[in-house]
C-alpha cells in the first residue's frame, strides 16, 4: 500500500481496518529533543547517567478520516514492537487516539521484533538488562514531543506499557506530558530499577498525573509482597489502587480498560 509523509517521516502502510475503523498504520523516526536531557535531570532521583540521545523507529497510528481525540504513548513487552504491539497502536486509534509505540531498546536493538518463544525471552531479558530508567525518560521526552506535535498542542498525553514496558511506564509516568498513565502488569517495580537504585516504586510519589497499576492475581512474576507494596506506594500518593485481574495470564486482551482510563 502506498506510504505518506506524516511529520517527515514515511508511513509505510495506510488503511488498516480496526474494529471496523479505518486507522493509518506504520513506522515513523522520531527524532531526539534537544530538551529531553532537562526532562530527566528534574525528574529523575537518584540520577543515572545519561545515554547518547539517538533517534527512534516508533509505529504510529492514528484515525485516518477524523483528528485525534489525543495522543498515547505505548510502550512494548521485551519482544519489541512486534505485531502485538503495533495491533494496541491500531486499537487505540480505531478508539480515536494517536497512538505511538516508542522501542526500549533503541540503543541495543532497535528494530527489534520477537515472538514468544523460549529463545526469544532470553533474547528479549538481555536487551531488558541493558535499559535505564534515564534512558526511558530520555527517549520518552522525544516520543512525547513528536506526539505533542503531530497532535498540534501540548501535554494531556495518556501511556500504557505492558510487562517490562508496564515498568517502563510507572517511570514514564514522570513525564509532564503524560497526564494518565496505565501499568499492565509491570513486574519488578518494588524491587529494582532499570540501570540501578533504589525501587521505581519510589518514584510514585513524585507523579503528577493519574496512575493505574494493574496485576494479575496468579501471575508468578509480581508476588503478593510487591502487589501489597505497590498498594501502599499509590495510597500514599493518592493514586487509585492497583486493580487485580481475575487471571494468571501474562497478556491483556481487553482494551475498555485500559483506553477508558489512559486517554
Amino acid at each position: 500500500m502506498a506510504g505518506r509523509v506524516v511529520e517527515g517521516s514515511r508511513v509505510e502502510s495506510s488503511g488498516v481496518v480496526a474494529s471496523g475503523v479505518a486507522v493509518t498504520a506504520g513506522w515513523v523516526r522520531v527524532e531526539p529533543l534537544a530538551a529531553a536531557a532537562a526532562v530527566v535531570q528534574a525528574r529523575l532521583r537518584p540520577p543515572q547517567p545519561l545515554p547518547e540521545p539517538l533517534p527512534l523507529r516508533c509505529w504510529f497510528a492514528a484515525p485516518q478520516h477524523t483528528a485525534p481525540r489525543a495522543g498515547v504513548l505505548v510502550l512494548p513487552e521485551i519482544f519489541g514492537i512486534n505485531s502485538w504491539v503495533r495491533s494496541w497502536a491500531e486499537r487505540l486509534a480505531a478508539a480515536g487516539y494517536a497512538a505511538l509505540a516508542m522501542p526500549l531498546f533503541a540503543r541495543t536493538a532497535p528494530e527489534l521484533e520477537l515472538g514468544y518463544t523460549a529463545r526469544d525471552v532470553e533474547e528479549g531479558r538481555r536487551h531488558k538488562g541493558l535499559t535505564s530508567a534515564a534512558g526511558i525518560l530520555l527517549d520518552g521526552a522525544s516520543a512525547c514531543a513528536w506526539l505533542e506535535q503531530r497532535l498540534g498542542r501540548p501535554g494531556g498525553l495518556g501511556c500504557v506499557g505492558f510487562c517490562f514496558g508496564g515498568h517502563a511506564a510507572l517511570i514514564s509516568a514522570l513525564q509532564p506530558a503524560i497526564a494518565a498513565t496505565v501499568d499492565c502488569y509491570g513486574a519488578g517495580v518494588a524491587s529494582g530499577r532499570p540501570g540501578g537504585g533504589p525501587p521505581s516504586l519510589e518514584l510514585v510519589a513524585a507523579i503528577e498525573g493519574r496512575l493505574l497499576c494493574l496485576c494479575g492475581r496468579e501471575d508468578p512474576l509480581i508476588p503478593p509482597a510487591d502487589v501489597e507494596a505497590l498498594a501502599s506506594a499509590l495510597a500514599a500518593a493518592n493514586h487509585t489502587p492497583p486493580h487485580r485481574l481475575d487471571r494468571k495470564s501474562t497478556r491483556l486482551n481487553s482494551s475498555h480498560l485500559v483506553i477508558s482510563y489512559a486517554v
